[in-house]
């Protein structure tokens, strides 16, 4: 069994608004990424998965336990951090994590203090006049103390600046590294790329694909640009038995797509050429799943 299962999850809105029949399931241990434009659907799944939101049809389940009916359980167990950040009513950040460390039964605060370092908070402000920034480092010390064994995170990079960001990422893959099991929101293809396992594309509260990031880094074709310093080589180059993608004559420029082990032949096909680059095009979760969503869009109008 799953730690996270989601079987046929429905939340209709009306007006084609909400989820429909989401399947996905977690494994403990696992980084989940989970990626869509805004209004896709991502925090009506992930409040459903909390037991905030009653499902129209479907379900969901934590550690085996349904979570409209068993969320005030599930919740002792999971590290959150909402979409949408609203604090009690307390006067400073340190009031906050205090309660918060209360209430998860926290009673060593190195953890959370090493949190507020890293990400350099400053808890002393003022809880209500804080910057949208700092709200969310906030939030994410307050998610991550308690070590809990699951974490779920909606959108939680929003407001941080990019280095900011980048010291999150790496707090996060140290979590993971220690065994947590993580689901985390993003609209940014680059921060789940690099950090989890397997990735689910949500468009239009529908999951579309699923992406295996190992898989995808181990991909069996590359593709390479090549510009060559005249037109002869490049016109000659066409003629050679490589799989050619996209010409740019203007700029004597051809991509090709080849297997791994096709690697050699063309290095050595290349010494008879006078290139003036080579540079290959790495195949980036967003190209991947813009691929599907295109082929999509393009089933559709055939039909």
């Amino acid at each position: 069994m799953s730690l996270i299962e989601i079987k046929g999850l429905t939340k209709d809105y009306g007006y084609n608004r909400g989820i429909f029949d989401i399947d996905l399931n977690i494994e403990q241990g696992e980084m989940v990424g989970f990626v869509g434009t805004n209004g896709s659907g991502k925090t009506t799944t992930i409040r459903s998965m909390l037991g905030f939101i009653k499902p129209t049809s479907g379900t969901a389940k934590v550690g085996g336990l349904t979570s409209w009916e068993h969320s005030s359980e599930i919740l002792k167990n999971i590290g959150y951090v909402p979409g949408e950040i609203a604090f009690p009513d307390l006067r400073t950040g340190i009031n906050f994590l205090k309660s918060q460390a209360e209430f998860l039964g926290v009673e060593d605060m190195s953890y959370a203090n090493e949190l507020i370092e890293r990400l350099q908070l400053d808890p002393r402000a003022n809880l209500k006049r804080m910057s949208k920034g700092m709200k969310q480092k906030t939030a994410l010390v307050a998610a991550l103390m308690a070590d809990l064994p699951i974490i779920i995170l909606d959108e939680p990079t929003t407001g941080l600046d990019p280095l900011m960001r980048v010291t999150f990422l790496d707090i996060l893959k140290e979590e993971h590294a220690k065994g947590k099991t993580i689901f985390i929101s993003s609209h940014l293809y680059e921060e789940l790329e690099t950090t989890c396992d397997r990735v689910a594309l949500i468009d239009g509260g529908h999951i579309v694909d699923i992406a295996d990031m190992h898989a995808l880094r181990a991909r069996p074709e590359k593709e390479f640009k090549i510009e060559f310093l005249t037109a002869d080589d490049y016109s000659r180059f066409l003629k050679e038995k490589f799989e050619v993608i996209r010409t740019q004559e203007q700029y004597n420029q051809a991509t090709i797509r080849i297997s791994l082990n096709e690697t050699g032949r063309l290095l050595k096909t290349l010494k008879n050429y006078s290139v003036k680059f080579i540079s290959e095009i790495p195949y980036t979760l967003e190209r991947h799943f813009k691929d599907i969503l295109t082929k999509q869009g393009e089933d559709k109008n055939v039909q």
